[in-house]
């Protein structure tokens, strides 16, 4: 497991899909979901590490690098323009 598609992948094979519409918080979630996963016994430490590793990664990358999304549907950091 090297990326945060392969955890999200592994989520999805217990039925756990993620997708809360913020990077970092789509992050956070999908820890919580592998350490729920990992106490009920459904996936080995080894397994468990992998996902953590790169869920920290993943997070730590994030918080220094944040993905610019544009909320509203425009590219203009939510602000109108009129075009010109």
């Amino acid at each position: 497991m090297k990326t945060f598609y392969d955890v999200l992948q592994l989520l999805k094979r217990y039925g756990t899909y993620v997708h809360v519409g913020e990077r970092l918080w789509d992050i956070e979630l999908a820890a919580v979901e592998v350490d729920r996963l990992h106490k009920a016994q459904l996936i080995d430490d080894k397994t468990y590490a992998s996902a953590k590793i790169v869920l920290r990664h993943e997070h730590a990358q994030e918080e220094k690098h944040p993905l610019i999304q544009t909320h509203g549907g425009n590219n203009h950091g939510g602000q109108e323009t009129d075009g010109r």
